[in-house]
């Protein structure tokens, strides 16, 4: 199950568990769209996979199963593309 983490890595901007913009990799790392498009280039800094977009959980399911409350901010993360 998806962790849904409230944050981007990058930017720290809050992503809600219903919002549209949150781009995540197969780790689960989690960018803001504008991060994820215009900093990162599609590629997470943290293990060089693709970025796409988040799904949304379903209310009910958000009831039962709901999304992570630990925030992840790494301001360096655009250095790890040129690393």
């Amino acid at each position: 199950m998806l962790e849904l983490r409230p944050n981007c890595e990058c930017c720290d901007r809050d992503l809600p568990p219903g919002s549209r913009d949150a781009m995540i990799c197969t780790f689960e790392c989690t960018f803001c769209a504008g991060c994820a498009a215009d900093v990162l280039g599609g590629t997470c800094p943290n293990c060089s996979g693709e970025l796409v977009r988040r799904p949304v959980r379903p209310p009910a399911a958000l009831a039962r199963h709901p999304a992570a409350t630990a925030r992840t901010f790494n301001p360096d993360c655009r250095r790890k593309l040129t690393a």
